[in-house]
C-alpha cells in the first residue's frame, strides 16, 4: 500500500471543514522564543499549469474504468482507468478546498490503492452489510455538514464595501503597526551544581529560587542598559550568556507587527512611543523587554484584505451558531458516566 492510512485520515479530518490557522506576518526567524511555524507547501511541478484540463494525469493499470462487480477482484492487465486533470482537481477540491500541492500528491499516490480496494469490496458485497450502511450514513452527515459550511463561507464572503469601511473606523486600534525589538531573558539559569541523584528536593527548590533571583536581577540590569541606548542584539547575547545558554540567541528584531501578533500580556509594547523602551514584562517563560522603533497606521486599502477575512470568519461563525445553538442533547449518565462528558466531533453542540 502506498499511502492508504494517510489518505483515510485526510478524508476523515477534511469532512469537518477545518480551517487553516491564521498566519502571522512575522518572519519565522524573528519569532523566537514563541513557537515558530514552518509549513510552507511544496509546489507541484512548474509545468503543471500548462497541462490541459482534459489531459490524463493518472493512469491506473489493472482496473477498468467500468468493471462488473463479479469480476472486480480479478485484476486485468489490459484494463486501464484514466483520470484527467479536471477530474482530479474536482476530486481534491471536493475533499478540501484549496488543498495544498503536497496533499494533492498524497491523494494521487493513494488513489490507485483505494480504487483497487473499493473494487474488491464491491466484489465481496461489502456495501450490502449493515456495518457499511451505518458508516455510510454517518459519513453522509459529515459531508452534508461540510457542504453546508462551504455554503456559509460563500455567503459570508459577500461583504459590502460599507461594512469594510465601518469595521476599519470602529476598530482603528487593530490597524496600528509598530516596528519592535525584543529581548528575551530566561526565567532561570541553565546551571545546576547539584547532581540530581544526590540533591534533595529542598536543595533543588532552593537552587531554582536562587537562579530565578539571579535572572530577575539580570533582567533589571539589561533593562537599564536598554533604556540607555545599548544595542538590543548585544543585550540579547548577554542575556543568554548570563543564563548559561549555548543556543543561538533569537534575533531581537521583530519587524513590523500589529497588536494581535503579540501575546495579550505583552500588549503594553504597543503603548510605547518611537524610541521608548518598555518595563520588564514577565510570564512563565521568562522576561521580555521591548523597544519601539517606529509606528504607523495602515490605510483602509492596506487593511481591506484583513478586514474582509475577519468579517467573513465572524459571519461564518454566526451562521453555524444559528443552526447549532437551538440544538441540545442529554446523555445517559449510567452509560457515559458522570466524570466526563462524551467527546463529540468539532462543530457539535451539547447541553450543559
Amino acid at each position: 500500500m502506498r499511502s492508504l492510512p494517510l489518505l483515510c485520515l485526510l478524508l476523515a479530518t477534511s469532512a469537518w471543514g477545518q480551517q487553516e490557522p491564521p498566519q502571522s506576518n512575522v518572519p519565522p526567524e524573528y519569532r523566537p522564543p514563541i513557537a515558530r511555524e514552518n509549513d510552507e507547501p511544496k509546489a507541484l511541478s512548474p509545468s503543471a499549469a500548462a497541462v490541459e484540463p482534459d489531459a490524463t494525469v493518472i493512469t491506473i493499470k489493472g482496473v477498468c474504468a467500468q468493471m462488473a462487480p463479479s469480476t472486480a477482484s480479478a485484476a486485468d492487465p489490459s484494463c486501464q482507468t484514466r483520470i484527467t486533470r479536471a477530474q482530479f482537481e474536482r476530486l481534491t477540491d471536493a475533499i478540501l478546498t484549496h488543498m495544498k500541492p503536497s496533499m494533492q500528491k498524497e491523494v494521487a499516490n493513494s488513489y490507485p490503492d483505494l480504487l483497487a480496494m473499493a473494487r474488491e469490496a464491491e466484489a465481496r458485497g461489502v456495501e450490502k452489510t449493515p456495518r457499511f450502511e451505518d458508516r455510510l450514513a454517518f459519513a453522509r452527515m459529515q459531508i452534508l455538514s461540510q457542504e453546508l459550511i462551504r455554503e456559509f463561507d460563500e455567503e459570508a464572503a459577500k461583504i459590502p464595501e460599507k461594512d469594510i469601511f465601518n469595521y476599519y473606523r470602529d476598530h482603528a486600534d487593530l490597524f496600528q503597526q509598530a516596528t519592535l525589538e525584543r529581548i528575551f531573558i530566561p526565567r532561570q539559569e541553565r546551571k545546576n551544581p547539584f547532581v540530581k541523584e544526590k540533591a534533595t528536593p529542598d536543595e533543588l527548590s532552593a537552587r531554582r529560587k536562587q537562579t530565578e533571583n539571579a535572572m530577575n536581577l539580570e533582567a533589571q540590569q539589561i533593562r537599564v542598559r536598554a533604556a540607555a541606548g545599548e544595542d538590543f542584539l548585544k543585550l540579547q547575547k548577554d542575556a543568554y550568556a548570563a543564563a548559561g545558554l549555548t543556543d543561538v540567541p533569537p534575533n531581537p528584531s521583530l519587524g513590523q507587527l500589529r497588536s494581535i501578533n503579540l501575546p495579550a500580556s505583552h500588549a503594553a509594547a504597543f503603548d510605547l512611543k518611537p524610541g521608548e523602551v518598555s518595563q520588564i514584562l514577565s510570564d512563565s517563560s521568562g522576561h521580555y523587554i521591548y523597544k519601539c522603533d517606529a509606528k504607523k497606521i495602515e490605510t483602509l486599502d492596506e487593511a481591506k484584505a484583513q478586514i474582509r477575512k475577519a468579517l467573513q470568519s465572524q459571519r461564518r461563525e454566526e451562521a453555524i451558531q444559528a443552526v447549532q445553538r437551538p440544538v441540545t442533547a442529554e446523555f445517559n449518565q449510567a452509560y457515559f458516566g458522570t466524570t466526563e462528558k462524551p467527546s463529540m466531533p468539532p462543530g457539535s453542540s451539547r447541553s450543559k
